[in-house]
C-alpha cells in the first residue's frame, strides 16, 4: 500500500505544480499559494539559477544564461514546437506499448487502433496549421485594407504609427516584439506555436484547443474501460465477493479494486491520470479563449481594458474630489447654513461613490456575428479581396 499511497502524492503534487505554473496568473488564483507557486516557479527558480552560475561561472557564465534567456523568450525559435511533438510523440507511443495489446478487448472494438492514430494525426494538423499560418501580417500594401476593416473605437485604439513599423497601426493590432511585425486582430504570441495568433489563425488556435481537449478525454476514457474490461474479463469482484467475503456495494469493493489495478496496471493509471491533468487544463484554457471569441474581445485587448477602466476610474475619482473640495471652500465662503444631520451626513453617498466606468466593446457584434468574424476573417470575405484587387 505505501507505493500506491506515494503515486497518488506523486499524482497530486504534479497536478499542483502544472495548474500553478499554467494557471497560477488567473484572477481567480490571485492572492493564494497557487500564484506564489507560480512565481516561484516562472521568476524565483530562473533567478536563484542565474545567481548561482554567476557566483560559480562568473560574468562569462551570467552573459551566457542571458543570451540563451534572449534565444529562447525574445526571439522567434522551434524549442516549444519540438518539446510538443515530443509530448505527444512519446505519450502516444506509451500507449501503444502498454495498452494496445488490451484491444479489442471486453469494451473496446480493434476500431479503437485506428481512431486513435487519426485523432492524433488531425491534433498534429491542426498544430501545423496553427504554427505556419499567416497570421494577418499588417504592412504598407495592406494596411488600408486593414484600416477599413477595424475602425477606430477612441477608447482603446485610436489613429497611431507604429515606431517599428513605420506605417499606420489599424485598430485591434499590435507590434509583435518576438515576430517583429504588426499583426491583425493580435490576441497573443504563442511559444507553444512559435507564431502569433491573430485575424487570420486564431480558428485553427481554437480548433486545436478543442481537438486536443477532446483528444485527452477520449485517452482517459479509453484507458478507464481497457481496466474495466480487465476487471471483468478476471472476474476481480466475483473473487472478492466470493473467496474473500468483501460485501457488496462500491464502497467495500472500490479500495480493493482499486488496490489490484495499480498493482498490475501501474503504468495505464499514471496515463490517464496524466490525461485526465492535461485535459481540465485544456478545457480552462479552451473556455477562456471560447468567451474571448463569444464577445469579440482578444486577449491583448482585456488587458488593454484594464489598463483604460483604471486610468478613467482615477481620472473620474480626480473630478469628483476636485468638485466636493470647491463645494466645500464655497460653502465655508457662504453664509452659515442649518446643520446637517449626523445620521444623514453618514448615510449620505460619497461623491466618489458615484464612479461608475463601464466597458463599452465596440466590436462585439453578437455571439453568431462574432463567430462568424474569427471563422471567416474580415480580410478573407469576398468585398475585402475585391478592395484589395482593386489597389492592386
Amino acid at each position: 500500500m505505501a507505493v500506491q499511497w506515494l503515486l497518488v502524492c506523486h499524482g497530486l503534487v504534479t497536478l499542483l505544480v502544472v495548474i500553478s505554473f499554467l494557471c497560477g496568473q488567473w484572477p481567480i488564483f490571485q492572492g493564494t499559494f497557487i500564484e506564489r507557486i507560480h512565481y516561484f516557479i516562472a521568476f524565483g527558480l530562473y533567478d536563484y539559477f542565474r545567481r548561482i552560475v554567476g557566483y560559480v561561472c562568473g560574468s562569462r557564465g551570467t552573459d551566457a544564461v542571458l543570451s540563451i534567456e534572449n534565444y529562447c523568450c525574445d526571439r522567434p525559435n522551434p524549442i516549444l514546437q519540438i518539446i510538443y511533438l515530443a509530448i505527444i510523440g512519446a505519450t502516444y507511443y506509451i500507449i501503444v506499448k502498454t495498452s494496445f495489446m488490451y484491444i479489442p478487448g471486453y469494451y473496446l472494438s480493434e476500431i479503437h487502433r485506428y481512431t486513435s492514430l487519426l485523432a492524433v494525426a488531425v491534433g498534429i494538423l491542426l498544430f501545423l496549421l496553427t504554427s505556419f499560418s499567416d497570421p494577418g501580417t499588417v504592412n504598407a500594401e495592406n494596411v488600408s485594407l486593414y484600416l477599413s476593416a477595424y475602425p477606430y473605437d477612441n477608447m482603446i485604439y485610436s489613429e497611431k504609427e507604429c515606431s517599428t513599423c513605420k506605417i499606420l497601426k489599424p485598430a485591434r493590432s499590435k507590434h509583435c516584439s518576438v515576430c517583429n511585425r504588426c499583426v491583425a486582430r493580435f490576441d497573443h504570441h504563442c511559444g507553444w506555436m512559435n507564431n502569433c495568433i491573430g485575424e487570420r489563425n486564431t480558428r485553427y488556435f481554437i480548433a486545436f484547443l478543442l481537438w486536443h481537449f477532446l483528444l485527452c478525454i477520449y485517452g482517459t476514457v479509453a484507458i478507464g474501460l481497457i481496466l474495466a474490461g480487465q476487471v471483468k474479463e478476471f472476474k476481480v469482484i466475483y473473487i472478492l465477493k466470493v473467496y474473500y467475503g468483501i460485501e457488496n456495494s462500491f464502497w467495500s469493493l472500490a479500495p480493493h479494486v482499486v488496490q489490484w489495478l495499480l498493482a498490475s496496471y501501474n503504468n495505464q493509471i499514471l496515463l490517464m491520470v496524466f490525461l485526465a491533468i492535461v485535459s481540465l487544463l485544456l478545457s480552462g484554457f479552451f473556455g477562456y479563449h471560447a468567451h474571448l471569441c463569444l464577445t469579440n474581445i482578444t486577449t491583448n485587448e482585456t488587458f488593454k481594458w484594464e489598463e483604460y477602466l483604471s486610468w478613467q476610474t482615477k481620472v473620474h475619482e480626480a473630478k469628483a474630489s476636485d468638485a466636493a473640495l470647491d463645494a466645500c471652500i464655497s460653502g465655508l465662503s457662504n453664509e452659515r447654513k442649518p446643520p446637517v444631520s449626523k445620521w444623514k451626513a453618514f448615510f449620505r453617498r460619497s461623491r466618489l461613490e458615484d464612479v461608475q466606468i463601464v466597458k463599452d466593446n465596440f466590436y462585439d457584434k453578437g455571439s453568431f456575428q462574432n463567430l462568424h468574424e474569427i471563422v471567416f476573417p474580415l480580410s478573407t470575405r469576398p468585398p475585402f479581396s475585391q478592395a484589395k484587387s482593386k489597389l492592386g
